[in-house]
């Protein structure tokens, strides 16, 4: 029997490595105890070091972590066990490759976190591959996200898969590809049967709400979309469903600033909607210092065409909210409430109908008064306008991404377009859903 005392030793530093020591020496016969003790919420010994005591003990200790995986009774203590299941190092590696094969789904899914923790997942990438197939959804979603997070090596072992199969590893095969390598890492015959696939979608399409973390887009009232592209220099457009279109862009704003892109590659035009195309991505965003002067003269440009355009950005975790409106070439209104030191620099033109009448509604003076208004006042506004780009746009009696439904009157077919970013520097890698 363990003395307890040893395993709440662990939890200090200054005892930590006597007690570990100790422990080690109990080999097979102190394991049941410390896997206890690893599903014990209640505990006062974080598992990491009871862990690594587990893994000093070898293939007795990866027993005993395999069997509380199978036995836990809670969420809790499953999670507890799975993560120090899932840390056991290289020296069992071989345990997690014949764990692999597990009829239990959690074991089979932390044998590959074990694998991929080992930094073996490049070199056991072919035995990761039969599980792309897994009938349990969450196994067949690690090996998928184990096998992209491996890179771009393991690219002829999944052409393979799609070429030959079997059938049941052949979906998830493409969506590692997609991820690893884009476009060019699929053959002809998947790009042709992607295409396929989205034509087959679009005779359904319906619009749906443009929702991402970090929303920006221009309005332009007219169902113009060439002669708006032609405007924007937008190229190489190729048609795609709501949700692919959705799904690229909020791809692309999570991508934002990478080494190699910078989201502004390429955006989603939208077909007509209720009288107005909608331009979303990054590229579009009337805030940020990269892109607000080029998307003023944009929108300024689109103005002179069409009468009015609109950019907007609204940051769907409360990060803010901004606003450019151009009218027959000439710039009505810019204005931003991000938080930022430099939103003051960004203000143009005098404040729109519906900023004053908010302002009004708050109590404060709707034209931006100093002598009248304390710091506690402007504070007021500033929450209040961080969240009211939406409301900006409906005021306008734009189309707002945000309240795009199926209902929402819809002519033509949406496309993803390259910006003058994207021609020069390429698109990034993924998979999105049609």
């Amino acid at each position: 029997m363990v003395n307890a005392d040893l395993i709440r030793d662990l939890g200090r530093s200054d005892r930590y490595e006597a007690a570990a020591d100790a422990l080690v020496t109990f080999g097979a016969d102190g394991v049941e105890q410390l896997v206890r003790e690893v599903m014990d919420a209640e505990s006062p010994v974080d598992w990491r070091p009871i862990t690594a005591v587990l893994g000093r003990i070898g293939e007795a200790g990866f027993d005993g972590l395999l069997q509380g995986l199978v036995s836990a009774s809670t969420e809790e203590s499953r999670n507890r066990v799975g993560f120090a299941f899932s840390q056991l190092g290289v020296a069992v590696l071989d345990r997690y490759t014949a764990a692999l094969a597990h009829p239990v789904p959690l074991v089979r899914r932390q044998a590959v976190r074990g694998i991929e923790h080992c930094g073996e997942a490049g070199q056991s990438a072919a035995v990761l591959l039969p599980l792309l197939g897994d009938p349990d959804q969450q196994v067949a979603r690690q090996a998928q996200d184990t096998l992209i997070r491996t890179g771009e090596h393991v690219l002829p072992l999944l052409r393979h898969v799609r070429e030959r199969g079997p059938g049941r590893q052949r979906a998830r095969a493409l969506t590692v590809l997609a991820e690893l390598g884009g476009e060019p890492a699929l053959s002809r015959a998947d790009v042709a049967a992607i295409e396929r696939l989205i034509r087959i979608k679009l005779r359904d399409d319906r619009p749906e709400p443009l929702w991402a973390c970090w929303n920006y887009w221009m309005a332009v009232p007219s169902g113009d979309q060439a002669g708006i592209m032609r405007v924007l220099g937008l190229t190489a457009a190729r048609p795609v469903t709501f949700a692919l279109g959705n799904d690229i862009v909020d791809a692309d704003g999570h991508g934002c600033d990478t080494d190699e892109h910078s989201g502004y590659e390429r955006v989603f035009v939208t077909p007509e909607l209720d009288g107005w195309t909608l331009v979303l991505g990054a590229w579009c965003d009337p805030h940020g210092q990269d892109r607000r002067e080029d998307v003023l003269r944009l929108c300024t440009e689109l103005s002179a065409h069409y009468g009015r355009a609109q950019a907007y950005y609204y940051g769907g975790q409360g990060d803010g909210s901004a606003w450019l409106v151009a009218e027959h070439g000439t710039v009505i209104r810019r204005y931003g409430e991000t938080g930022e030191a430099e939103d003051e620099l960004l203000t143009l033109g005098e404040p729109l109908p519906y900023e004053r009448a908010r302002r009004t509604e708050l109590g404060l003076h709707p034209d931006w008064d100093p002598a009248q208004e304390s710091e506690d006042d402007e504070d007021e506004w500033r929450w209040t306008a961080h969240d009211l780009a939406p409301d900006i746009a409906r005021s306008l009696g734009a189309v707002s991404p945000l309240d795009v439904t199926a209902d929402t009157p819809s002519r033509g077919t949406g496309v993803i377009a390259l910006t003058p970013y994207g021609v020069a520097h390429g698109v990034p890698a993924g998979a999105y859903r049609i």
